[in-house]
């Protein structure tokens, strides 16, 4: 199995393999959210801030409140070590870049505790929530 991702994640040795799998999964949720998904070439390309909303909004859809911590566990501390990791992927090939695209684009993007746990709000699927809504003690 040729797995250039995971060849580079243990290769570089800072971050888990899960981590690059992850980023490369959620540049779609950033191309979405960016409103980019119909557009080709340079047109669907998205900033280090996109790829960030991406990243957060997919974490929380798969993770939920412990998406901080899965990402701790992968080595991933800050949002920086997004931008490592998207540029280790760049230098690889795996990734293109803008000439306008820097690391600084993913400094100080959100803090893990206060964007997973804090404002963390759970929903529920319509037929369970309607089911709470009848239930009586």
């Amino acid at each position: 199995m040729n797995d250039p991702q995971r060849k580079l994640a243990l290769r570089d040795g800072r971050y888990s393999p899960e981590a690059f799998r992850f980023l490369a999964e959620a540049l779609e949720h950033a191309v979405r959210l960016a409103g980019k998904e119909g557009a080709e070439g340079a047109s669907k390309h998205v900033t280090g801030r996109e790829v960030l909303a991406g990243l957060r909004a997919y974490a929380l859809e798969v993770f939920g409140p412990l998406a901080a911590q899965v990402w701790r566990s992968w080595g991933v501390r800050d949002t920086m070590d997004w931008g490592r990791i998207v540029f280790l992927m760049v230098d690889a090939g795996l990734l293109k870049r803008q000439e306008t695209d820097t690391i600084d684009d993913f400094a100080d993007g959100f803090d893990f505790d206060d964007a997973f746990v804090a404002n963390y709000a759970p929903t529920l699927p319509p037929t369970i929530d309607a089911g709470l809504g009848g239930a009586g003690g």
